[in-house]
């Protein structure tokens, strides 16, 4: 009777050991039905959130000049604030509707990562744009985290002067009010992203 060489015998051992090890990775189907359940209803719970963060702004933001959308997971909150050419500083006609968005967002979603969008009409440089945009983006986080929204849960990015971003497009100066602006962004999958998250777009 031949016995098996040692070299045959390991080698033997290891491809059952390795057919052992890949039977463990496998997943009952009872436990995949029940991730693809908790996804579902996430999906679910952050569209129940959308919809009614969605509706809460349309409802405050009413009296203001400002256009909803609600699109995959986010709400965006167009032209919260206008701003002077060639400056940063927040108006004081925008900080009432910056305010109850603060008040409303801290007491009913404390979870949802902000995101203030800063721009600039197309007069100057790209470069300078992009840096008058970043000083108004952080003009209104400032202001939002003054009102109550967590420094974690906000971020600012610029813009700048991108054309395919511009209200009005290649308006300046007096025409060019709607190019001069801050928008915010609600994004319902959560403020933890924020700390890696870039200072620029």
């Amino acid at each position: 009777m031949n016995l098996p060489s040692p070299r045959i015998a390991v080698l033997a051992a290891s491809m059952l050991a390795v057919g052992l090890a890949g039977c463990s990775q496998y997943v009952k189907k009872d436990d995949f039905s029940a991730a693809i359940q908790q996804l579902q209803q996430k999906q679910q719970d952050q569209q129940q959130q959308i919809d009614s963060i969605k509706q809460q702004m349309q409802e405050q933001f009413s009296k203001y000049d400002t256009q909803i959308t609600a699109m995959q997971g986010r709400v965006s909150v167009d032209t919260v604030a206008h701003f002077a050419f060639n400056s940063a500083t927040l108006n004081d006609q925008d900080k009432p509707a910056l305010q109850n968005f603060a008040q409303t967002i801290s007491k009913y979603h404390p979870n949802v990562l902000i995101t203030v969008e800063g721009f600039a009409d197309p007069a100057g440089s790209r470069a300078y744009n992009h840096r008058l945009g970043m000083q108004r983006a952080d003009a209104v986080r400032d202001f939002l985290v003054q009102n109550g929204i967590g420094t974690d849960q906000v971020r600012a990015v610029s813009y700048g002067k991108d054309a395919n971003r511009q209200v009005v497009k290649g308006a300046s100066r007096d025409r060019g009010a709607d190019n001069r602006r801050v928008s915010l962004t609600v994004d319902s999958t959560g403020a933890g992203a924020v700390a890696s998250a870039p200072a620029t777009s």
